[in-house]
């Protein structure tokens, strides 16, 4: 007894060349040319249309209808409701999820398995890829170009009503670090599957640096900010002012500490001459109490605009993505050749508090006077009054990378526009919108 005939599959473009012969001639003929039965060429012909919509080298489309509607409907739901939430949602998530709903909901998922494949259909069935995370702030308010006017309108008056001298002009932006300041590529050989980065085990692990400058091109000392209950025991660097926050971020406590311990003793602080300091919506920034402080200082304060930080915030446009790649570069060396200590379990320990210090002190004295001075400008704080200095605000792309960093495409949960998240996730995010229209200079 012959063995049964094995089953052939035919890419699309392959039945899409059968149906034109079958057209021109008719389907006995294209059976008989391309060795395939009546039946095949009559079911190609009716599914021309669908033929033409899918990818040459594919087989078959199962993307249509699916096996379990009802299942996938309430997986879709699940997603979208976590994308809203600005929570993180993977392939495997997907599939334990669906499982779990098989298990409960047995009568609409007889035989359900959620294989690798069928997610993957599923993902096709819904429009739905695997993206790299994106900074919230790139969402900018319909007026935009209505809110960074009057933004640079108001900075512009300011100075021209009290003259401030350039060593007076500040910007102070909060920045998020992780214990593992890893980064998301390595040199690989080509063709491998599984590319692996070693870490400490602390990518969770965060703490806060608070950065400022002034548009003559000084850089504050630093504020660092810890993520636990006490003050360690420890002999921090000079450069830096280190507080503790049981949580790891800034408060209105931490800015009162910021303002007496950096603001205040920057050159020429101590004489108070008259300032004005830029910073964002951040929640801390807006308190009552925070916005009486600067003024017993002589310390006029603009507020950016929800959603303007990415554009008008010198520290978030030039500064921050050139910080902390240099504090990438001194853990990575770190991680090759300086010593570690280990717990009794075995597991390597992050870096010491002071070790980090002295990352964020050499980091920030690394970044040139110059690019300081160039990030002002090209948000528009401090140019000349003659419009001499107006061509920074409009660099084309190209030089602008050259000349300045953009700013850093991770999610920053100091950023002050957040407007379409649930209040709870930006609780949860350290962060805070409160729907201003206009910055407080008004």
């Amino acid at each position: 007894m012959a063995p049964p005939a094995r089953r052939k599959k035919y890419e699309a473009g392959f039945k899409l060349k059968v149906v034109n012969f079958a057209m021109e001639h008719n389907n006995c003929a294209a059976a008989r040319q391309y060795g395939v039965t009546e039946k095949m060429v009559r079911d190609w012909k009716a599914n021309e249309k669908a033929l033409k919509s899918m990818p040459r080298v594919k087989c078959a489309l199962r993307r249509g209808t699916p096996h379990w509607p009802e299942l996938e409907k309430h997986v879709a739901d699940m997603v979208n409701e976590h994308r809203q939430s600005v929570y993180i949602v993977t392939r495997n998530q997907i599939r334990l999820f669906a499982l779990q709903w098989a298990k409960c909901n047995p009568n609409h998922s007889n035989r359900f398995k959620a294989t690798v494949s069928w997610c993957t259909r599923f993902f096709e069935r819904h429009n739905l890829v695997l993206r790299q995370k994106t900074k919230i702030a790139q969402k900018l308010p319909a007026d935009l170009d209505a809110k960074v006017n009057s933004f640079h309108r108001y900075v512009k008056q300011q100075r021209n009503k009290h003259g401030y001298a350039l060593s007076s002009i500040g910007n102070m932006d909060e920045t998020p670090m992780s214990f593992d300041m890893v980064g998301n590529k390595t040199v690989y050989p080509k063709g491998e599957k599984s590319i692996l980065i070693k870490t400490t085990g602390h990518e969770k692990s965060s703490f806060t640096v608070v950065l400022a400058c002034t548009a003559d091109g000084a850089k504050l000392r630093t504020m660092i900010i810890f993520n636990i209950k006490t003050m360690p025991k420890l002999k921090f660097p000079v450069g830096c002012f280190v507080h503790v926050h049981e949580n790891g971020w800034m408060d209105e406590e931490g800015v009162k500490l910021w303002l007496d311990n950096v603001w205040s003793r920057r050159p020429g602080g101590l004489i108070q001459k008259r300032s004005l300091l830029v910073w964002d919506m951040f929640r801390a920034h807006l308190t009552p109490s925070t916005k009486q402080r600067p003024a017993r200082i002589k310390t006029d304060v603009a507020v950016i605009p929800a959603g303007l930080a990415s554009l008008v915030q010198p520290l978030d446009v030039c500064l921050n993505k050139p910080f902390k790649d240099r504090i990438r570069e001194q853990w990575n060396e770190w991680m090759v050749s300086s010593e570690k200590s280990f717990t009794k379990g075995g597991n390597m320990r992050a870096p010491h508090l002071d070790v980090l210090c002295k990352f964020v002190i050499k980091a920030w004295n690394d970044i040139a006077a110059e690019t300081v001075i160039k990030s002002f400008k090209k948000c528009g704080i401090s140019n000349s009054f003659d419009g001499m200095e107006d061509d920074y605000l409009w660099l084309d792309e190209e030089k602008a990378k050259a000349e300045t960093t953009p700013s850093d495409t991770e999610l920053d949960p100091y950023d002050d526009c957040l407007t379409n998240v649930p209040q709870d996730v930006i609780d949860l995010l350290m962060i805070s919108d409160d729907e201003q229209e206009e910055f407080e200079g008004f």
